[in-house]
């Protein structure tokens, strides 16, 4: 994480306070900073960041802690005494402490989840007990309700009694004596109301929910399609669990943008930092998705070798099968990239295929054509030039190159845009189709193709 420091003149201070090593003043110091500058200041001096977080008033630390990265937050759990690790767990809010632990290992689960306070650890153990990936992972059981029998002035008094540990009191869920959700309000409709008003007079049974089982990728488009800071989450029998807040989205977007770049990059999702990652784990994310695309290119190598006789006949074909079958891959590529965002967006459904398929046939034809023309005027040209590199057939070399292109250009289109769409009906993610594993494709497929327009135009004249 990098984060520009709104006071960059704290770095001085604290080496100032730190050699002074009065702890009194350092913890003043820290708890009159913004977070954002602690947290700056912790990922400037890693040697002390376990101590700055023991010397900030407990609520602040939580704060700090929840927006650093998992590398430093498992560096400063490790250094932190057992007493301490408790209290910060203890206070960190119930989703962030779960996204936390998902990612130690179980046994540290298991030694951490021990530090808990009976009902914090009942909590967490409830929310880890939900899929990952899951909204359930992702609320917090920190939220205020109101039944809609209350008067205006029992929210009020309901609200203070119980929002101090709430994450957000912008909305006030309403439920009925069985737990069962009923709608949700908005804050200024209450503060709005006159005090006598009872709430089933205020609601209008127009409400938006989450599954605890619904994916955290399709919460983020709920919560951007319905401009919301927090939706509330309930079971298949429409209890309320909690609330989900716009900020743990923010977090999941952050997620899974890294996650599908990362993919269509052609390697495993990292899932912490780049400079964090032991090297051998590195080396394990990139080596299998190399070794796939090896073993495919080596399908291009196969292919090259079944048309020896032609290349044998005609040499000046394989001048051109890097043109070929690299603006195969190119297409393809672009293809695959727009439309696996625009599945991310939530702009295309696996419903849309066959608008897809049009679209890109169109295009794929547009684009190809253009390639192929200038595939064309570029064997003129250089004919041109030097008359005897293509000889006196040169027209019909340059035929050639010109509809393969359009070929190539057009299957590199199609194949990279119902590839993601393919994966995603079968379940599996369509970031997987990545660049690398279009351009694999269409290279051996674009062989084929090009050597076949050779067969057609050149069949009795050099091959």
């Amino acid at each position: 994480m990098s984060l520009e420091l709104e006071h960059p003149d704290i770095f001085e201070q604290f080496e100032q306070l730190v050699a002074k090593e009065d702890k009194l003043e350092i913890r003043e110091f820290l708890d009159d900073q913004n977070i954002s500058d602690v947290a700056g200041l912790i990922s400037e001096y890693p040697e002390y960041e376990a101590q700055i977080i023991a010397n900030m008033a407990i609520h602040r630390a939580a704060s700090v802690f929840k927006i650093l990265d998992i590398s430093q937050q498992k560096d400063i759990v490790k250094e932190l005494p057992s007493a301490k690790t408790a209290e910060l767990l203890n206070e960190l809010p119930a989703d962030d402490r779960t996204d936390f632990l998902e990612e130690l290992p179980k046994a540290a689960i298991r030694d951490l989840i021990k530090l808990l306070d009976p009902e914090e650890r009942k909590i967490t153990l409830s929310l880890l007990g939900y899929p990952e990936d899951s909204v359930g992972r992702l609320m917090t059981p920190d939220y205020v309700y109101i039944y809609r029998h209350n008067t205006v002035n029992e929210v009020f008094d309901t609200i203070r009694k119980h929002a101090k540990n709430s994450e957000t009191i912008d909305v006030i869920y309403v439920i009925n004596s069985h737990g069962e959700l009923i709608d949700d309000i908005r804050i200024r409709d209450i503060i709005l109301a006159s005090p006598e008003k009872r709430v089933d007079e205020i609601i209008d049974g127009r409400y938006v929910s989450l599954n605890v089982n619904d994916d955290q990728e399709h919460a983020s488009q709920v919560f951007k399609m319905n401009n919301r800071v927090a939706l509330p989450v309930v079971d298949d029998n429409n209890i309320l669990l909690g609330i989900v807040t716009i900020d743990d989205m923010l977090w999941v977007a952050n997620e899974e943008f890294s996650e599908d770049m990362q993919k269509m990059g052609g390697t495993e999702a990292l899932n912490e930092p780049y400079l964090d990652i032991p090297l051998l784990k590195l080396f394990r994310k990139r080596i299998g998705w190399l070794v796939v695309l090896f073993l495919g290119e080596m399908l291009t190598a196969t292919a090259m070798g079944y048309f020896e006789d032609e290349i044998a006949k005609a040499v000046v074909l394989a001048l051109f099968v890097p043109l070929i079958i690299s603006s195969g891959g190119n297409s393809g590529s672009q293809a695959s990239t727009l439309i696996i965002q625009a599945m991310a967006v939530g702009e295309i459904t696996i419903a849309d295929w066959w608008r897809v398929l049009r679209r890109e046939l169109l295009s794929g034809l547009l684009l190809g054509s253009v390639l192929g023309i200038i595939g064309f005027i570029r064997v003129g040209v250089w004919h041109s030039i030097a008359p005897g590199i293509y000889g006196p057939n040169w027209m019909m070399i340059g035929s050639t190159v010109g509809f393969s292109l359009v070929g190539v250009v057009l299957w590199g289109t199609l194949s990279g845009s119902m590839l993601p769409i393919f994966l995603k009906k079968l379940g599996a993610d369509p970031a997987v189709s990545s660049a690398p594993f279009v351009a694999t494709l269409v290279d051996v497929t674009g062989l084929i193709i090009y050597f076949s327009f050779a067969y057609l135009f050149l069949q009795g004249i050099l091959l």
